[in-house]
């Protein structure tokens, strides 16, 4: 046995993670190798994005839409005064890099449901929500679910919070967890033919920081059991850990899969291709859909597109390519009679005629996501492309193509 006295400095010294390596599960590389998406950099947000830099993750994406505002400094742990004005996803990587230099922590300033590719999901290990409207995780739950990614859902009001796992392919979905009101209130915001960005913020929610910090972090609790992978380490799947400030009761609630719930797609697999979002148009894909697939092949759309407006009292009809989710309502409007004119949705390309403005479009120029899936079908048979050259701009902070 070692005499105390001739114990050595060099003994004594610790690296950033030796407490941690005490847990006898603990497996840095596995954090350092993983691939985390954090939806929401709000209060929720900058709690798991803060415990997943102390921890080490070594590659966090970081998704959100809005600007830092004086309300979310008595929130928000990442942000101060100074920061009033900037993005949220950028001045949150950038102090989760300040709190563990060794990671690497990229950022998007987009809308989940309109601006971020499923290719991007693919690339996950883990994905975290911290999120406040249901439209947005009903996006993140059927992109997860379609490539086989489990994600942590966290949702926080006042003194009461609820962190649930869902994990594709066979168990229960945040869809199966919804009921009749949620429905109802998704319907109505969907119930306008166009939503404009700014329409799809839902309502301020009232919570507390302590609230987030409670429920963040039986999140990344839950993501450290996932990215362990370890049979003692069981994670909350198809379960919701509920928790109550106000008398401190907690439990946990199964959530109950409902075989007939149409978020349960899953794509069996993801077929690289040559090419980028900026050189590759529409009519390639197509043309390498009928290559593989044979004659009479069409690309069927992640995200639905507008290829023109129709105005019924003028007769006049507009041909443009933007994504639904992207179209305002002051755009839809008539410039000759200001009437709201009528969107022709595009939901898959086969060559037809009226296509001809779109297919000669790059993917970047018709608007849709960066690191997008496309699906190649030609009756029961499909494939799934993805397009190599977006591979770079997962951990990238770029507006242009590489």
């Amino acid at each position: 046995m070692l005499d105390p006295l001739e114990i050595t400095v060099a003994d004594l010294e610790e690296d950033r993670y030796s407490r941690l390596r005490l847990i006898p599960w603990w497996d840095q590389s596995k954090l350092k190798n993983a691939k985390v998406m954090v939806v929401g950099a709000g209060a929720l947000g900058n709690e798991v994005i803060k415990n997943l830099a102390l921890v080490g993750v070594g590659n966090i994406l970081i998704i959100d839409m809005d600007i830092i505002e004086n309300s979310n400094l008595s929130r928000s742990v990442l942000f101060r005064a100074e920061d009033c004005g900037r993005l949220k996803a950028e001045v949150a990587a950038e102090r989760a890099m300040e709190i563990n230099p060794d990671i690497n922590v990229t950022w998007m300033n987009a809308d989940i449901v309109n601006d971020v590719g499923l290719g991007v999901f693919a690339c996950m290990d883990v994905v975290i929500g911290g999120l406040d409207n249901r439209e947005a995780r009903l996006a993140i739950n059927q992109s997860c679910w379609k490539v086989n990614v489990p994600w942590v859902d966290g949702a926080i009001e006042v003194l009461h919070g609820v962190a649930r796992v869902f994990v594709p392919p066979d168990g229960a979905c945040y869809e199966c967890t919804m009921g009749e009101v949620d429905y109802r209130i998704l319907n109505a915001r969907r119930s306008c033919t166009l939503l404009s960005k700014e329409e799809m913020i839902s309502g301020k929610v009232p919570t507390t920081p302590t609230i987030a910090s409670i429920i963040a972090g039986v999140q990344v609790q839950e993501v450290l059991k996932l990215l362990h992978q370890r049979d003692n380490l069981p994670p909350i799947s198809g379960r919701g850990f509920v928790f109550n400030g106000l008398n401190f009761d907690c439990y946990l609630i199964e959530y109950q899969r409902k075989d007939e719930c149409p978020s349960h797609t899953t794509y069996q697999e993801l077929t690289a291709i040559d090419g980028d979002s900026c050189s590759t148009t529409l009519r390639d894909l197509l043309n390498r859909a009928i290559k593989d697939l044979g004659p009479g092949s069409q690309i069927d759309l992640e995200h639905q597109l507008i290829a023109a407006l129709e105005c019924p009292e003028c007769e006049t009809k507009e041909n443009i390519c933007k994504p639904l989710g992207r179209m305002s309502r002051t755009e839809i409007l008539c410039p000759a009679c200001g009437q709201e004119r009528m969107p022709e949705l595009v939901y898959s390309l086969d060559g037809s005629p009226g296509e001809e403005h779109i297919l000669d479009m790059t993917v970047r120029d018709a608007g849709l996501p960066l690191y997008d899936v496309f699906t190649a079908r030609n009756g029961w048979s499909m494939t799934h492309y993805v397009l190599k050259g977006g591979l770079p701009l997962v951990f990238q902070n770029s507006e242009t193509c590489r």
